[in-house]
């Protein structure tokens, strides 16, 4: 396997399913408010361009109209989509040439490019099937995966909503090192939001920012079917940051044909999230999105 590349400062790229599970917006709020190199986001599984329109209000409340955005893979699916209504309708649909977007900020750099995954690999497969010399340039800290997924009839969700793309893309990412956050360390209480959590209540304070008000509101749709949100992605982002407080260890996969992942001395290698330091996390996580 080919080593990972020095990607600190690098610019920054984050390709999300956002707007379903409110870890993945409280996840592009973090990195917005906290690293400065953040250049683009780029939506997945996208429904009808909404995701992508929801992206660009909740980046120019942030204060950050110099993010690009950029509409990604539509998938054709309809669930897991609670944002609607939560942007004015005079947001603009954004662009969907996903290749010129990511060229523009590969060229910005001599060196490496940080890509965060925090949903399928549709749009990652598409850029290797068009320009993989950008692929090339992508040092790729992912969300997705499990060795001991809670259902084991199923793959972990964002391998599930694209198998074909994770199957494809394993065996060329093994060349650059990649990082996967794996649901095993990810599905935990440990760090999930509810309306207990301190971090909430600090959202619903009255003198709360908008941006703060569209966490809460986000949060409070989900919790209407779901006790809380676990912070797959926010604990991904804390890996593409080089944050300390996560283990990672080198695993030989394997994946079938629906992208179930079990580990196997003939299979791939990987980086894979072993451990963290939970309190630690949510105590960074809380950081990033502390106010006044």
């Amino acid at each position: 396997m080919g080593g990972r590349l020095d990607d600190r400062g690098a610019p920054m790229i984050i390709d999300t399913d956002i707007g379903g599970d409110p870890d993945d917006t409280v996840a592009v709020v973090a990195a917005a408010r906290n690293v400065p190199e953040l250049k683009l986001v780029i939506t997945s599984d996208e429904y009808g361009g909404e995701r992508a329109r929801f992206v660009r209000y909740l980046l120019d409340l942030v204060g950050r109209p110099d993010v690009k955005v950029v509409e990604g893979s539509d998938l054709g699916n309809t669930r897991l989509y609670f944002v609607d209504g939560m942007f004015p309708a005079d947001v603009p649909r954004q662009g969907t040439d996903v290749v010129a977007a990511v060229a523009e900020v590969c060229a910005s750099t001599a060196g490496p490019v940080r890509w965060v995954g925090m949903g399928p690999l549709s749009n990652l497969s598409a850029l290797q099937s068009e320009r993989p010399e950008l692929v090339a340039k992508m040092v790729v800290t992912q969300m997705g995966g499990a060795i001991d997924y809670r259902d084991p009839s199923r793959a972990e969700h964002n391998f599930r909503v694209d198998p074909e793309a994770v199957i494809r893309m394993l065996p060329v990412l093994e060349l650059w090192g990649p990082r996967f956050v794996v649901s095993d360390v990810t599905f935990t209480p440990a760090m999930e939001i509810t309306t207990d959590s301190p971090i909430y209540k600090k959202w619903a304070e009255p003198d709360a920012p908008p941006w703060a008000k569209v966490l809460k509101t986000h949060n409070d749709r989900w919790m209407d079917r779901y006790p809380g949100s676990m912070q797959h992605d926010g604990l991904t982002l804390a890996a593409a940051t080089l944050w300390p407080g996560i283990r990672f260890v080198q695993e030989k996969v394997v994946l079938d044909s629906i992208a179930r992942m079990s580990r196997s001395d003939d299979g791939i290698e990987i980086s894979m999230s072993n451990s963290v330091d939970y309190s630690a996390f949510m105590s960074w996580l809380h950081g990033c999105l502390a106010f006044d």
